[in-house]
């Protein structure tokens, strides 16, 4: 049974906890953040002003004395924190003065923020208020993850706090509901852990055009806001899970789900017939399958997109200029893709000709759109329209449907931007050339991807990771790839996707043969025969909007990795090599 205890708490001792990493987020119910900036500074006026605000809700982690999963207050605990750490003004323009607090100064000057340099600040006295300001704090402890999810369900059934979507998914962990939030979390590009502490939530948020709040992601790199599917504001309501959903739902169950607020409740719902009738044609479709097929399905989606001269799935849909969303049509278009790849066993012949088969989908009568096409029935006349006009640039498949091609450009996107989070596991690498003038293989680089596998490996039995060759992860670097293979860079969040084609073209070689050039030093390194065999039949390519990606994907492994006798381990985002028997000892225990 779980105990409540109050325990008032200082911003100042908040903000330690904070950095001390002992105040963690659990992405099952909780949802980004999406305070505005007009409602972070509110509050903190209202804190300057000695105004009580809401009360801090947590729970203590189970075997973890001391740290904390925050269940209600997230929004506010993250304002609060990042306003110390300069990233916003208050309503004055005036900025936190990190120099009148010394713990913020420290974790300023080694590089944990950027503080504000130039002012205005707060006064000293307000600095004082607002530090000695006591927050309301309780504190769940011994609670179940039952009770938990049961408490911030009862949180957010009080007034309109969550969208519909959020609060079906806010605590459900079922595998619809998982699979709904591991898709959407790959697509928006904030994969990441589901408990990660409160200091990593910028880098999985994201920032909406007018308000830059300094998130990793950016709204308009987001799929559903690149190709004009949803509007960027949607993202912050969870409009896209919702489309997941409804999507999910209507293949996977055989039959196209009505498209209402009611339906999809009844899908949540765990005590409803639809859900249960749901959950069992999952388990037989299999949650991890339908995933690799989602995905895979907008891959080519993209690539329609992408043929020939680069347009959005919108301006396809409609030629004529058009500022509204159009998730409905943009179902009928998926679930007519799915059928036809997967259940069908297709393939795309013409990428172009289906692209100018989708053009003016939108225009009146090619469709039927709106309240009167949200019926079963209705969606299912819609989807058969759609396949109607695109069938033709289909062939038969040759290889098995479940088969899917790795490194899909979503595949790519999210691994990119975990690799900003998730130092240890992911390594970025521009080429294997060197940047001089002289354009000559880097005689070190094998050594080097060789030892990097091994030092990820050694992560753990429960941690899988990857190298990507074609990202530079220096914007110096990129700018120099720009200037002597006269290529144009692709952003993806703070790296810079540079390809490797264009050393293909360099070397004058294929890419087989240049995929080949790492293969065949993989295969003839000292690296743990079991990893060695491992990564060689992972390792991928991807013509990624024509830059070319090679992924080396290191799967989670069963025994500590080598490199002959040498033993490498990852220290944040450098590959180290050890020969302290502690730090050896430590390695091992792992497995």
């Amino acid at each position: 049974m779980a105990e409540l205890i109050s325990q008032p708490t200082s911003i100042q001792s908040l903000y330690s906890m904070y950095r001390e990493t002992k105040l963690y987020v659990n992405r099952r119910y909780q949802r980004k953040l999406v305070w505005t900036l007009t409602e972070k500074q509110k509050l903190i006026e209202s804190i300057l002003k000695k105004y009580p605000i809401p009360a801090i809700l947590i729970a203590e982690r189970d075997g973890e004395t001391g740290t904390y999963e925050i269940i209600d207050g997230l929004q506010r605990l993250q304002a609060i924190l990042s306003f110390i750490e300069t990233s916003f003004p208050d309503l004055d323009n005036r900025y936190f003065n990190v120099n009148n607090f010394p713990t913020a100064k420290k974790n300023a000057d080694e590089g944990l923020f950027e503080k504000n340099e130039t002012g205005p600040y707060l006064t000293p006295k307000e600095i004082s208020i607002l530090l000695d300001y006591t927050l309301a704090l309780s504190v769940m402890r011994n609670a179940s993850d039952a009770e938990i999810n049961d408490v911030f369900d009862r949180i957010n059934t009080y007034g309109h706090r969550l969208s519909d979507q959020e609060r079906r998914q806010a605590g459900v962990q079922n595998p619809f509901s998982n699979m709904v939030r591991t898709i959407s979390c790959k697509l928006r590009g904030d994969v990441s852990h589901n408990v990660l502490p409160l200091t990593s939530m910028p880098s999985i948020s994201i920032d909406l055009p007018k308000t830059k709040h300094g998130y990793l992601i950016q709204a308009e790199e987001v799929f559903w806001v690149k190709q004009g599917i949803l509007r960027s504001t949607d993202l912050r309501d969870s409009m896209d899970e919702q489309c997941v959903a409804d999507i999910g739902a209507s293949i996977i169950g055989g039959v196209c789900l009505e498209r209402s607020k009611e339906a999809l409740d009844r899908v949540y719902n765990s005590d409803d017939s639809e859900s249960e009738r749901i959950s069992n044609a999952l388990q037989i479709h299999g949650d991890d399958t339908f995933q690799k097929e989602f995905i895979f399905c907008i891959d080519e989606i993209i690539q329609v997109c992408n043929a020939g001269k680069i347009e959005t799935l919108k301006s396809i849909v409609f030629p004529t200029r058009n500022s509204n969303p159009f998730p409905s049509i943009f179902a009928i278009v998926f679930i007519s893709f799915h059928e036809l790849l997967i259940k069908e066993n297709k393939k795309i012949s013409n990428y172009s000709g289906v692209k100018e088969s989708l053009r003016g989908l939108g225009r009146r009568g090619r469709v039927e759109i709106g309240q009167r096409a949200s019926s079963p029935g209705e969606r299912r006349k819609n989807i058969n329209q759609v396949k109607g006009l695109i069938q033709q640039q289909f062939i038969p498949n040759d290889r098995n449907p479940r088969a899917f091609i790795g490194n899909t450009c979503p595949d790519i996107d999210a691994a990119i931007r975990r690799s900003e989070i998730e130092l240890g596991n992911y390594e970025l690498k521009q080429g294997i050339l060197t940047l001089s003038n002289a354009r000559e293989i880097d005689s070190t680089i094998i050594k080097k991807l060789v030892n990097t596998i091994a030092a990820i490996a050694n992560n753990g039995p429960d941690s899988a990771g990857g190298i990507i060759i074609g990202v530079a992860d220096k914007e110096s670097d990129a700018i120099r790839i720009e200037e002597l293979d006269g290529i144009k860079s692709l952003k993806v969040g703070n790296r810079n996707v540079v390809g490797i084609k264009r050393e293909a073209k360099v070397l004058n070689i294929s890419l087989e043969k240049y995929v080949g050039i790492i293969k065949e030093g993989l295969k003839n390194s000292a690296l743990t025969e079991s990893i060695k065999m491992s990564v060689l039949s992972t390792i991928d390519y991807s013509n990624y909007f024509d830059l070319g990606i090679i992924t080396i994907n290191i799967l989670p492994q069963k025994e500590m990795a080598f490199v002959g006798d040498e033993v490498y381990w990852r220290n944040m985002d450098s590959t180290e090599k050890t020969q302290d028997a502690k730090r050896i000892a430590i390695l091992a225990r792992r497995f």
